[in-house]
């Protein structure tokens, strides 16, 4: 997705981790995820820099779909479908 796409995307479930550090963005997203069903959409926000890699790298390995990231100021907004 474009990150104008991303932007304007529709979010079924919103997990604010900017408080924490790795792993707690990663542990946050896990324990979220089954919040919601198969094909909604789930945003994290996460102030550390470990969490633009471990979350596509995490979605991978259970299979969900990595969308994107939006950096705002100070932190990132990282997208994923269940």
């Amino acid at each position: 997705m474009t990150q104008e796409e991303l932007v304007a995307v529709k979010v079924n479930k919103s997990v604010d981790a900017r408080g924490t550090s790795c792993p707690g963005p990663l542990l946050a997203a896990k324990k979220a995820i089954g919040q919601i069903e198969k094909g909604q959409i789930m945003e994290v926000l996460s102030a550390d820099e470990g969490t633009r890699r471990d979350i596509p790298k995490w979605c991978t390995k259970k299979g969900f779909e990595y969308l994107g990231t939006v950096e705002e100021s100070g932190f990132f907004k990282i997208f994923l479908k269940k």
